[in-house]
């Protein structure tokens, strides 16, 4: 599927989009995150360990590792190895335990033991980006301060015509631009629940979004036999 036109994309104005939001959030009542988590620390190392993941597969790695490094000292404290016996089943599992020993070492360092809901905060920690930073601030904290953008959001807003953007950076301020300040926290759930079950990689299925009316990007219809 080739991203929207120019002409398609300068159509697609603030109107636009919120006719297309008000159909997706009728289509993914239930968006939310899928991580588990029951406190920002763990969030925070569950976001850490999504990335190039999926959700499912951090759920099966995290509650044994919350179960045995439940503060930020024990992360350090753990024999040489341990964590990365626990995050092996994960890619890049010794970068990632890496991050997260950095991290740690901070929150100790510059935070009393406690994750930060400030975002330049949070932008400092080992494997912290922006969308990092975006859902601990939006799930953990309930502020909003941007929409995080992962490879669904990407995907869903360049094929509404909502973005031409490629970085991540971009894309996020061109939708902080078509929505109010109120339903960023819902924007990113619904994008991310529409790209992961319906507006996917490959195969995208055309046919079970409510929004096909109004996409540039939509698939014709199969023609009946």
């Amino acid at each position: 599927m080739s991203p929207p036109s120019t002409k398609l994309c300068a159509r697609s104005g603030a109107a636009g989009a919120r006719a297309v939001w008000r159909r997706l959030r009728r289509q993914h009542p239930r968006a939310g995150i899928e991580l588990r988590y029951l406190n920002p620390l763990e969030l925070l190392v569950a976001v850490i360990l999504s990335a190039q993941c999926t959700d499912r597969r951090v759920n099966e790695v995290t509650p044994a590792l919350f179960r045995r490094f439940p503060a930020p000292g024990d992360y350090l404290d753990g024999a040489p190895g341990e964590l990365e016996g626990y995050l092996r089943p994960l890619g890049f599992f010794r970068q990632k335990a890496r991050f997260i020993r950095g991290t740690m070492e901070l929150l100790l360092e510059r935070h009393h033991g406690r994750v930060p809901n400030r975002m330049t905060d949070l932008l400092q920690l080992p494997g912290v980006g922006r969308k990092t930073a975006n859902v601990i601030l939006s799930n953990a904290f309930g502020l909003a301060e941007g929409i995080a953008v992962d490879t669904h959001v990407r995907r869903v807003s360049r094929r509404l015509g909502w973005t031409r953007e490629n970085d991540p950076d971009r894309i996020e301020q061109d939708l902080l631009r078509l929505f109010p300040k109120r339903d960023w926290h819902l924007v990113n759930h619904v994008l991310v629940f529409h790209g992961r079950y319906v507006c996917r990689a490959r195969r995208p299925e055309c046919g079970r979004c409510l929004a096909r009316a109004l996409c540039p990007s939509a698939q014709p219809p199969a023609s009946g036999g």
